[in-house]
């Protein structure tokens, strides 16, 4: 590699979907893109089919059947993987780059979730860099805010909209009256959603992204067992329209909070004040709300997908490669990553909603405001709505913060009333 005026800085791209066509057409388009000088080049590709259509002219590049031998050519200068998934040709290929003493860059959020610690290590003792900015957000440089711009500051908490997909479809459920099943179905026909769209859905991807935050945020080695995940399949379109009538939207928010005895690390279908900045992103846009100490609130918002703004998150770190002297990973040398135990959750104070589906009888106020003090818990609000599209009336409930465990409590004594027609729903309300 050099600098303006030298020869050119050769990219192995691995990975040539969506994000990597979009790459090979940006440095096409902008080889002199660095801000350092110099002109870059890809000169290698590997992807699993050679004769797909792609719609980028590949002809004048070396193809590679194998990323791992991609990863340790010598035709290459830095390596990009944008191959997916934590184990597999994606892991092997990053670990024979930074063998090789080759910076890489990577937008493998499951990757960097499961084994960052470990490509740290490797990274930081073979004197190369490893970078990883388009794993979360997108375009929106949420890693390069917690790994650089507040590396001074002390992070209380770090909240974000990190799944396009999950957004897109909450927005359209509440602007269009949707059923899940309906914005679901949507979402794939316009490409935000894959053809089996677990992984967004059930809040997968956006917990790979917290747990990336978490460790720059709070100077820990990432970690997935850290991580509580619950999706968006069972939110209702009920849920849409109580929780705007009492002044919340629902978001699927990743949340790495500071606490007394740890880190909690969770995703979760939360209620957000109708002005939180959080609840105000809406369609398939990403998030992120940073409290710290000295700077006090942070927000971001950008694009969080497509082959536009990953390709120039991509780009972003290969210029960092270049101009930038070696740095951690994370924001902590990768040998003094903390490993202490996530703070459990049941320990978090939160408000809860709770929607309640009960038979139109006499005493039934009575009962339930009886049975969550009897729980321990005191009640915020009450919102009693007969909707014409359900027997049963919706009786909803918010509640002063408590801990989980007796949210938990509460629920199961709930359940168990005669009056209920089913279990009760139960979402967090956001303190943030």
């Amino acid at each position: 590699m050099s600098g303006q005026g030298g020869p050119k800085v050769r990219l192995g791209v691995a990975g040539l979907g969506t994000v990597g066509q979009g790459l090979v057409r940006l440095v096409a388009a902008r080889p002199a893109f660095a801000p350092g000088g110099g002109q870059v080049e890809v000169t290698a590709v590997s992807a699993r089919r050679r004769d797909a259509a792609r719609g980028v002219d590949l002809r004048a590049m070396t193809w590679f059947d194998d990323p791992v031998a991609l990863a340790r050519s010598s035709e290459i200068d830095i390596f990009i993987e944008l191959i997916g998934g934590a184990e597999g040709p994606a892991r092997e290929s990053v670990v024979a780059a930074l063998e090789a003493g080759k910076p890489v860059v990577t937008a493998n959020k499951a990757l960097i979730a499961h084994h960052g610690a470990e490509l740290a290590r490797l990274a930081e003792a073979r004197g190369v860099a490893l970078r990883f900015e388009a794993a979360v957000m997108g375009g929106a440089p949420a890693v390069k805010v917690l790994r650089e711009a507040l590396v001074g500051d002390q992070i209380d908490a770090v909240a974000g909209i990190l799944n396009g997909t999950c957004n897109y479809i909450l927005t359209e459920m509440e602007a269009e009256g949707l059923d899940f099943a309906r914005a679901l179905a949507q979402a794939q026909g316009l490409g935000y959603a894959e053809a089996d769209p677990s992984t967004d859905i059930g809040g997968y991807d956006a917990a790979h992204k917290i747990v990336i935050l978490a460790a720059l945020a709070f100077g820990g080695a990432p970690d997935w067992s850290r991580a509580e995940v619950e999706g968006i399949e069972k939110v209702e379109l009920i849920d849409i329209r109580l929780a705007g009538a009492l002044g919340f939207r629902i978001k699927l928010v990743a949340l790495a909070r500071r606490a007394a005895d740890g880190v909690s690390v969770s995703v979760h279908p939360t209620l957000l004040p109708l002005e939180h900045p959080l609840a105000r992103a809406d369609g398939a846009l990403n998030a992120l709300f940073i409290h710290a100490q000295d700077l006090g609130e942070l927000f971001i918002q950008g694009a969080g997908a497509g082959a536009g703004p990953t390709a120039m998150a991509v780009a972003a770190d290969i210029a960092d490669v270049l101009a930038q002297p070696v740095r951690p990973v994370f924001q902590t040398p990768a040998d003094r990553l903390a490993k202490g135990a996530p703070a459990p959750s049941r320990k978090a104070r939160e408000g809860a909603y709770m929607r309640l589906m009960v038979r139109d009888e006499p005493g039934v106020v009575a009962a339930l405001s009886e049975t969550l003090a009897d729980a321990g818990l005191s009640i915020d609000s009450l919102l009693q709505k007969r909707l014409e599209e359900v027997a049963a009336v919706p009786i909803v409930l918010t509640t002063h913060p408590a801990e989980e465990a007796s949210i938990a409590r509460a629920v199961a004594r709930l359940g168990a009333l005669p009056c209920m027609t089913e279990p009760p729903r139960v979402m967090r309300i956001a303190r943030i």
